[in-house]
């Protein structure tokens, strides 16, 4: 039987493997990777900003139109990783850094010069007709994937012990794929406000913002995620095991769907109405792979939870139902919950894990020390059983 000694011990090494609770600090002025981030950051910046000006004079209503539209879009799917991200948190200034990185110095430093020079090697030595169909999707899953793939890279120079496990490089690549999505769609709506010489800017702009909401879900989000996952598999971490193998299978996988996905129009040719047909078996497989990412990422996040509370079961803090609720999926959840009887209970269960989870995150932010912020968590659980 584990000592109470041996929990404590279990848990400080957890929070050491995980980095959970750990602090980051983004000026660090003898770290080259921060200024590599700067530059990249900062020059897709003033490209983007330049572009946006350029266009607000015309379609100032549509660029306001579609800012706030995919800000809400972007809000909607913050809050969904958070629900999601329910063990060892990851760092919020992180989150927002690997955003800004996919928002500007991925799609407009990087990504966008080589697309346009390399889609045109691809006119040039098979035609414009032919570069039209097949350029984008034989370039954009390279050039694209690669550019927020080494934005993970300079996260894990920046902040080392915060980017532990593939879960973390799931988690950042998604938002390093929100930032890059957002600003790409911006451009797609601006860019179709012309459409019909401009007769009905705000009318093309908001199709364009309704279809690349709907079909969004399945791209750059899912992509980042996945191919981030795969990236941090590849390399090892010291709390994740290098299997180059998975990571591999991941990141191939990532790029051939978003190849798949670009290249729509030359695969079913003149076969247009099978366009939607392709589009959704397509939204199906990215959906398959992200589950799997996520299910391969998420149990070494499971085991830290479960070690980081094991020492409140051993004080009666938290029960065994509890804990294994904490570390379990949300099959787990719902069915803690539903294990109550009458809505209040129920209702009395959920504010149980939540204050359990706040627990746990006061517990990493202390180094698993005794603080009046981790007393106060536990005061808090005690009153709601009451």
């Amino acid at each position: 039987m584990t000592t109470e000694s041996g929990l404590l011990d279990a848990r400080q090494a957890a929070l050491r493997e995980s980095g959970w609770g750990t602090r980051f600090v983004f000026f660090q002025p003898r770290n080259l990777a921060m200024w590599v981030y700067l530059l990249l950051v900062g020059a897709g910046a003033v490209i983007w900003f330049r572009y946006a000006a350029g266009q607000a004079n015309a379609y100032g209503e549509v660029l306001i139109v579609a800012t706030v539209l995919f800000g809400l879009y972007g809000a909607l799917f913050w809050w969904f990783t958070q629900r999601i991200d329910r063990y060892a948190h990851q760092s919020r200034k992180l989150i927002v850094v690997a955003f800004l990185w996919g928002a500007f110095a991925a799609p407009w430093a990087l990504a966008g010069n080589a697309n346009a020079s390399v889609i045109s090697l691809w006119g040039k030595a098979f035609g414009q007709a032919w570069a039209i169909d097949w350029g984008a999707g034989l370039t954009a899953p390279f050039t694209e994937e690669l550019s927020k793939g080494f934005g993970i890279l300079l996260l894990i120079a920046m902040a080392p012990r915060l980017v532990a496990t593939a879960f973390d490089g799931f988690v950042l690549g998604a938002f390093i794929g929100l930032g890059f999505q957002l600003l790409e769609d911006v451009q797609y709506a601006l860019s179709s406000a012309g459409d019909q010489f401009g007769a009905n800017p705000l009318g093309n702009a908001i199709t364009t913002i309704v279809a690349r909401m709907t079909l969004g879900v399945a791209a750059h989000i899912l992509y980042s995620a996945v191919f981030c996952t795969g990236l941090v598999y590849f390399l090892g971490r010291p709390a994740e095991p290098r299997q180059r193998g998975r990571g591999l299978l991941l990141m191939a996988s990532a790029m051939v769907l978003h190849g798949l996905w670009d290249n729509v129009g030359g695969i079913v040719g003149p076969y247009g109405l099978l366009v939607p047909v392709f589009w959704l078996l397509l939204a199906g497989l990215a959906f398959f792979l992200v589950i799997r990412a996520f299910k391969w990422s998420v149990p070494r996040e499971r085991a830290f939870m479960r070690e980081v509370m094991a020492p409140e079961v051993a004080d009666g803090t938290i029960t065994r139902e509890e804990l294994d609720t904490l570390a379990g999926d949300r099959k787990a959840r719902k069915a803690y919950r539903r294990s109550g009887h009458g809505h209040t209970e129920r209702r009395r269960r959920g504010h149980l894990l939540e204050a359990a989870h706040d627990l746990a995150d006061e517990l990493a932010k202390s180094g698993g020390q005794e603080t009046p912020r981790v007393q106060y968590a536990r005061t808090e659980l005690a009153r709601l059983r009451v």
